[in-house]
């Protein structure tokens, strides 16, 4: 896009730097690429939940035609990787934990001869005891599934033995006595379902050996910088042997944060000194990477008569799968916002994470927000209902406001909450939905929900270069995944330089040369990564001004950044020096390349210590919140029992939009992602094994689902530290979307459900419960 005058970028809907490329096709993604004399990596998965492998025969595989290496778990050193427990090997190694899980990998001259190779491996395995469910898993005399879990290391002060990955606790108040001074208290169980991430790109990579023996590894990832991690600890190698790059990636909701097949290839590419790639198929995509926690969720609420909270107390348990993965994470993280965007002074959250033979659940938009918060904000509606309040009105009077701090103490520097309230209470109509008719055998109802998110997290960095011609370029290491960020973030550059935008450019991430960036997940980009590329063109313009105060012999205080390139004396018209000829005195003659760079860490402690208690939290520094409330409008059938969403509202407090045709994207995105966990997406396991890992089986939202009046509504209340105000918004439009729906199918029938999906037929057993009990 060209910008002449360098008009202010912040704040407008600048199309997608990457648009073009995508529309015609050019784009490169993993299975895209290709290295002269490749090959091609297939897997072998375990049949078995649980079993110990007693030995191979790949005699078979590697006599195939096109065979050039098959390898199994003996040919993995014991090394271990992990992004809170180190617990996972590369590959199958003694021991299966889910079915599908690798044991075999093969690479040869085709694709199809590899797939052909791989079940040709045969293994022996002795069966274990399978733990399907964390009841069992916890029962006394379970099977253990990480017998070493002792020894593992982990990176946080985990609380776990036998098949408990973690237990994390975190309390504010005196709960006993809250519930003591309360006039009425609701308790229920709730259920959410694993769900899948189902991006457009299954999960690849590609590895090529140069002659020195370093290790050059394309792949669809989150974090060129995790993979790096994850490859060197799981097959012991040093980082300097290994440089990851990212190419495209379509897609990842926190599918392809942690490792999935690189590992894999990069010790195939080793074995056979030849380029590697393998790309997962959409079943194997389901069966052997990750997926949503399920989440089984106890809330127990106490208010006054007035409607004010008192206290709360939330027990979850997860089921993490056979590891460990993001989970400690997630359920941490779950717990801290477990509370909502509410005052409540007497809160205790606790959590129990267990292993299971299922695959591994992992990090998935959200990040276990969405179903802690299908649990907390249907059962605001269930004490809004008995108090006889409006359920705006119970959780307007008591929103979190600009004083008040978030569970564990954190101040809230910005808090847009009780406008995101009023915005979508006034644009859904909330006050005339009584007014709303269905038609005969059909009825409809209006939900209401509200939810946080953080976007301050962990360590990043940023580099801005001018090149000689005065333009310059950007590398921050963070991946874009189609969300937008490298958009965004050139906006920041462009705008605080006052350069067109097209004098901006983005480098790839590449861990050669990108400064480090954790990881594009938990909404951080736009915040913790805007600020250092925001700090960092702010070092250049502090060095270009002190080239041209020189240059004009004045001070650097009377001077200003003009739009378009160029530094000007203050008050002064035609007083002005272009970019290109500072850049130019730089490199040739005095000071050297003008380059800005920041790092920086997010270092706000998750808890004060003075007014809450935490035991096993995995993040002791996360922060920024972002606020959001959601409405929605369904009609349900009284037949079938389906449930149609007909219009939605969703709202979000971003602190300040870079770009609002973005921002709006996301919010609709995430709304209609949170549509099919709350009515009908659902990983279906048949025993251990997976019964829908396929398109045909699984069913996501499409066009005839999401509805046509879907609503993007933005609220900005500027972080005071963020860039030019900005917040993130990844992830705070899917959190209360299930929440909304189930109120509204409440609403509609008089029905509450506490478990998803809210499928026809559950809907229809609870229409049949309902009519029962008023009969």
């Amino acid at each position: 896009m060209t910008t002449p005058d360098a008009a202010p970028v912040v704040g407008q809907s600048v199309p997608r730097l990457e648009v073009r490329e995508k529309l015609t096709g050019r784009a490169q993604y993993v299975a895209d690429l290709y290295r002269p004399r490749m090959l091609h990596g297939a897997i072998l998965g375990s049949p078995h939940a649980h079993a110990r492998i007693k030995s191979y025969d790949v005699s078979a595989a590697r006599a195939a035609p096109g065979v050039h290496c098959v390898l199994t778990g003996e040919d993995f050193g014991d090394h271990r990787m992990g992004a809170f427990i180190k617990d996972e090997h590369a590959i199958a190694k003694g021991k299966v934990r889910y079915v599908g899980e690798p044991v075999a990998v093969v690479a040869a001259e085709t694709e199809a001869q590899a797939r052909a190779a791989a079940r040709l491996v045969e293994v022996e395995y002795e069966e274990l005891p399978a733990i399907l469910t964390p009841a069992a898993a916890l029962a006394p005399g379970a099977a253990v599934i990480h017998e070493e879990l002792a020894s593992y290391f982990k990176v946080f002060d985990a609380v776990c033995g036998g098949n408990v990955c973690s237990r994390t606790e975190l309390a504010e108040g005196d709960v006993e006595r809250g519930f003591r001074e309360s006039d009425l208290f609701v308790e229920g169980r709730y259920r959410t379902q694993p769900q899948a991430h189902v991006s457009l790109e299954p999960c690849g990579a590609l590895a090529e050996v140069d002659a020195a023996g370093r290790v050059t590894l394309w792949s669809a990832n989150q974090s060129v910088f995790r993979v790096q991690a994850n490859v060197c600890e799981s097959l012991g190698l040093p980082m300097s042997r290994l440089r990851c790059l990212t190419p495209r990636v379509g897609a990842g909701f926190g599918n392809k944060m942690e490792a999935h097949v690189q590992p894999i290839v990069v010790k195939l590419a080793l074995a056979t000194g030849r380029p590697v790639r393998l790309v997962l198929t959409r079943e194997e995509d389901f069966e052997i990477v990750r997926a949503r926690h399920p989440f089984e969720v106890r809330v127990r609420t106490g208010v006054k008569r007035d409607g004010t909270f008192v206290a709360r107390e939330v027990e979850v348990l997860l089921d993490g799968g056979a590891y460990a993965d993001d989970s400690p994470g997630v359920l941490g993280y779950s717990l801290l916002m477990a509370r909502g965007p509410y005052r409540i002074p007497h809160t205790r959250c606790r959590g129990t994470l267990v292993y299971t033979n299922k695959l591994r659940f992992g990090a998935f938009r959200g990040f276990g927000n969405p179903q802690v918060t299908f649990a907390t904000e249907t059962q605001i509606d269930e004490i809004a209902a008995q108090l006889g309040i409006d359920p705006v009105e119970i959780r307007r009077r008591n929103a979190l406001g600009a004083d008040d701090r978030w569970f564990g103490g954190q101040a809230l520097a910005s808090n847009g909450l009780p406008e995101c309230i009023d915005v979508a209470e006034r644009e859904s109509g909330w006050n005339a939905r009584a007014a709303a008719r269905a038609a005969p055998g059909r009825r409809r109802g209006l939900g209401f929900a509200c939810t946080a998110h953080i976007g301050g997290l962990l360590g990043t960095g940023a580099i801005v270069r001018m090149l000689e011609d005065g333009t310059v370029v950007l590398n921050t290491g963070a991946v874009d995944i189609g969300q937008g960020s490298d958009t965004v973030l050139t906006q920041i550059v462009a705008e605080a330089l006052k350069l067109p935008l097209d004098q901006v450019s983005v480098a790839s991430p590449d861990t050669d040369g990108s400064p480090y960036n954790w990881g594009t997940t938990a909404s951080r980009v736009t915040y913790t990564t805007g600020r250092a590329v925001l700090a960092a063109a702010r070092e250049v313009e502090r060095q270009v001004k002190a080239h041209a105060a020189e240059m004009l012999e004045c001070a650097e205080a009377d001077l200003e950044l003009l739009p378009g390139g160029a530094v000007g004396l203050k008050g002064v018209p035609g007083k002005t020096l272009p970019f290109v000829a500072i850049s130019a005195r730089a490199h040739w003659r005095k000071g050297g390349p003008i380059v800005g760079t920041n790092t920086w860490v997010f270092d706000r402690p998750t808890v004060d210590p003075k007014r809450a208690v935490a035991t096993g939290l995995p993040f002791p520094q996360i922060g920024v919140y972002s606020f959001g409330a959601v409405a929605a409008e369904v009609e349900v059938d009284e037949v079938t029992g389906q449930v149609a969403v007909l219009r939605a509202w969703t709202v979000a407090d971003v602190g300040r939009a870079i770009n609002r045709a973005s921002v709006e994207g996301q919010l609709e995105g995430a709304f209609a992602q949170g549509l099919g966990f709350a009515l009908f997406e659902a990983l279906v396991f048949d025993g251990p094994r997976l019964a829908n890992p396929t398109l045909m089986d699984y069913k996501v939202p499409t066009s005839l689902e999401v509805p046509y009046e879907l609503h993007a509504h933005i609220v900005e209340h500027p972080e005071p530290d963020g860039p030019f105000g900005a917040k993130g918004v990844g992830e705070i439009g899917i959190n209360a979307v299930a929440a909304a729906i189930a109120n509204a199918v409440a609403a509609a029938t008089g029905a509450r459900l506490r478990e998803l999906p809210l499928t026809g037929e559950r809907v229809l057993g609870a229409l049949a419960a309902a009519a029962a009990n008023t009969g």
